[in-house]
């Protein structure tokens, strides 16, 4: 390889010295202009951390709703319960179908657009606050409802049951996702 002018972190490469064209050792430089192949990607397989993570988010999540308060499960405590708030119950669930709503919302608009990514980034930016604040307000709704069960242990109980939804959220796609092609058609 060919020296080059030296500049404050090293040495730069001038395109236009007499021996670039000429010399083959300058065969990093055409990477812009080799042929891209559009095959579709292969997902990265998943490392046995990441698979221990999820089943165990998975497992906590199915222990909570399996003994509840060990007397009964966690959907017939939220069912029939005295000792639940059921005002802040309600409206953290409302909170959650409506954040829940959005996010499909956007997602499917998002569908939409194929080809004009301007009105996607317009888009998304906007629904992401109130995304996040409508998620804030259905945690500490549902905190403040099964407070009298669970006391302090509902901040974790939540947060676990939130991380199992997040692990499983990815499999329950309605349709796969195909990537885009950007090929020119002649016909």
């Amino acid at each position: 390889m060919s020296g080059g002018t030296p500049v404050a972190g090293g040495l730069m490469r001038q395109r236009h010295s007499q021996g670039y064209a000429s010399s083959g050792d300058d065969l990093e430089d055409d990477a812009c202009s080799r042929f891209q192949q559009t095959s579709p990607q292969i997902p990265k397989a998943r490392t046995w951390t990441e698979v221990v993570e999820n089943i165990l988010w998975i497992a906590s999540a199915a222990f909570i709703i399996y003994f509840g308060d060990r007397h009964s499960n966690l959907i017939y405590l939220l069912w029939r319960d005295d000792r639940i708030r059921r005002w802040p119950l309600y409206l953290g669930l409302a909170s959650n179908f409506l954040n829940i709503g959005i996010i499909f919302y956007t997602s499917l608009l998002g569908w939409g657009f194929r080809k004009s990514e301007e009105k996607l980034e317009m888009l998304t930016p906007s629904a992401a606050p109130v995304v996040a604040v409508l998620g804030l307000l259905s945690y500490c709704l549902w905190c403040f409802a099964l407070w009298p069960i669970w006391s302090f242990l509902t901040l974790p109980l939540l947060f676990s049951l939130f991380m199992a939804c997040m692990v499983i959220s990815p499999y329950l796609m309605i349709g796969r996702l195909r990537p885009q092609v950007d090929t020119l058609r002649t016909d």
